[in-house]
């Protein structure tokens, strides 16, 4: 036990784990806030696309660093990422406001467009498959005090208005129409929520990677519409249980040899697997208690309160 407890005061002393661990939670709590819009929009795979246009952010940005001889190379890399991905969000939201191409058919060109002028940029800036796979799959060990604050201000702007504008941006995507009647400005709002994803998309990529990302924001909201029967508690629960998964999922390859994205993203989905089967269980031997409610109802009908005669006063 005293092992344990000096080998944990040794990660939290960790200069690296510290900032690790910082990055970790603002994201675990910042992601799933929008990550419960996009579950309630059926539109889940929308960070999926941002993440893989983000990737060709990344290489412009490492392009640009490689042609003015900037140290790193890559230093740009996260500032193109949000700027690819706020382009890459509006134009999702502009074609699916548009009403001329689905929106699957939109998330489908930037998935393949995203990922394939990614790669073809970095190749020419000079990248590794290594450098490559760090923003693939996430390397949050490389996190600098730089990179921490600018996760810290993105995470409080997305916090703040994600939350702060839960009714009206709840109204967009519950039902569209009615909140048009209402008098919403539907089309800003729903603009402002794929800003927010795309901003979302770019602060979680340190963590998890473009290809992982859209699991973070998922996930955890899937996990807790297991136990909740409102919005708000859906999204309050989902924060919370972002912020213990990345949290333990980093811990854990402190300890050992794994990737931190996806360790994280395989915690998140082995604790989804848990209570789907808990509340599955739980459904089931409810239903099974009314089957035999019923049944003793119908064979012993004087034991049913409903079934009984109200007494003459």
């Amino acid at each position: 036990m005293s092992d344990i407890i000096a080998a944990l005061g040794q990660m939290l002393t960790s200069p690296m784990m510290q900032r690790s661990l910082l990055a970790a939670v603002l994201v675990g709590a910042t992601a799933p806030v929008i990550g419960t819009y996009l579950v309630h929009r059926r539109l889940a795979m929308l960070g999926d696309g941002i993440g893989h246009v983000s990737l060709t952010g990344v290489a412009l940005g490492w392009l640009l660093g490689t042609a003015v001889n900037a140290s790193p190379a890559d230093q740009w890399a996260i500032p193109g990422a949000i700027v690819v991905s706020l382009l890459g969000a509006v134009t999702i939201e502009l074609v699916r406001q548009s009403g001329r191409t689905s929106a699957d058919v939109a998330l489908a060109m930037l998935f393949y467009g995203g990922i394939a002028g990614g790669v073809l940029l970095i190749g020419i800036a000079g990248g590794t498959s290594a450098q490559l796979n760090s923003y693939l799959f996430g390397s949050i060990s490389t996190v600098e005090w730089s990179d921490l604050w600018l996760i810290v201000a993105l995470a409080a702007l997305i916090i703040i208005v994600g939350i702060g504008l839960t009714p009206a941006l709840f109204s967009v995507t519950n039902d569209e129409e009615f909140a048009r009647s209402t008098g919403l400005p539907v089309r800003s709002l729903s603009m402002l929520l794929a800003v927010l994803s795309a901003l979302t998309v770019a602060i979680a990529m340190r963590v998890v990677g473009s290809l992982l990302v859209s699991a973070l924001m998922i996930v955890p909201v899937a996990i807790a519409q297991l136990g909740s029967r409102s919005f708000r508690a859906t999204m309050t629960w989902a924060m919370g249980i972002g912020t213990i998964v990345c949290t333990l999922g980093l811990s854990l390859t402190y300890f050992v040899d794994l990737s931190p994205g996806a360790a994280i993203v395989v915690l998140a989905i082995i604790v989804y697997a848990l209570g789907f089967t808990v509340r599955t269980v739980i459904d089931q031997t409810k239903r099974s208690r009314r089957l035999r409610e019923v049944s003793a109802s119908a064979v012993h009908p004087e034991r049913d309160d409903t079934t009984q005669e109200t007494p003459i006063q």
